[in-house]
């Protein structure tokens, strides 16, 4: 009869274990593979085959049981490297959102706005079109891959069995809020200055033929520009897309 002991067991389970957890963990929290579309038991699958594939890569990994002292400790780093993953990725996509919202506003779309079902807030019609082509850029662009890589290569820059702690401090994401309003002004930089320009003009126009009402020609040149501006900037959108993927995976890949 064959008998295990439970060190050998978790010889076995250990090195998959834990790599799943913080697969699992990402998966729950980036862009597109936490969508309510995407189900629980497809997450749950594609994290155990992502570390099954990943451990010719991970190499020698420390041992730690399901009873020992620190894997409740292990659990916590697990969790939290991998939800800060999924954030620093969430973070291309909040930074182009805001461009659409700061686009939006200049244009004079920003009421009319919806709610947002996946974020739980109101958004504007531009930014929401921003987001949108930010999604199918991500995935064209293998935006995927490229977080499958940082999950990879996190094992090597915050190994299992580190404290939770001091893998948050080394991470600083709090420095990711500023990579959000710069990456955004950069995108929304061109339509702003356009459509800024188009309002100086106008309000010219509004001094020199007083008869002329601004408010009534203003809105639909306003729109049509900044529509036009949309569509002459949309193809080089992928410029600061990739930046920002290479600043959020850069945390993890070391």
């Amino acid at each position: 009869m064959i008998t295990f002991t439970e060190a050998q067991l978790m010889a076995w389970v250990s090195p998959v274990l834990w790599p799943f957890v913080r697969i699992l963990a990402v998966f729950s929290s980036a862009p597109i593979f936490s969508a309510r579309s995407v189900p629980m038991r497809s997450r749950v699958a594609l994290a155990f085959l992502i570390a099954v594939c990943a451990q010719a890569t991970l190499g020698t990994q420390p041992v730690v049981g399901l009873n020992d002292a620190g894997a409740l400790e292990v659990l916590l780093q697990q969790v939290i490297v991998g939800l800060a993953i999924g954030l620093a990725v969430r973070i291309v996509f909040a930074a182009v959102e805001l461009a659409g919202e700061l686009v939006g506003l200049q244009m004079g779309l920003n009421f009319a706005g919806f709610f947002d079902p996946t974020t739980g807030a109101q958004t504007s019609t531009v930014g929401r079109f921003f987001g949108n082509t930010t999604m199918l850029l991500f995935v064209v662009m293998g935006g995927h891959l490229m977080l499958l890589q940082a999950v990879v290569a996190s094992f090597t820059t915050f190994p299992i069995g580190g404290g939770a702690l001091d893998a948050i401090n080394t991470m600083r994401l709090h420095e990711l809020g500023t990579v959000v309003f710069r990456y955004g002004l950069w995108i929304a930089l061109p339509l702003i200055g356009m459509l800024i320009f188009i309002n100086v003009v106008l309000g010219f126009v509004s001094r020199i033929a007083p008869q002329m009402n601004a408010f009534a020609i203003g809105f639909p040149i306003t729109l049509s520009a900044g529509l036009i501006g949309i569509a002459f900037t949309l193809p080089m959108l992928d410029t600061p897309i990739t930046a920002l993927l290479r600043v959020a995976t850069a945390l993890f890949t070391g």
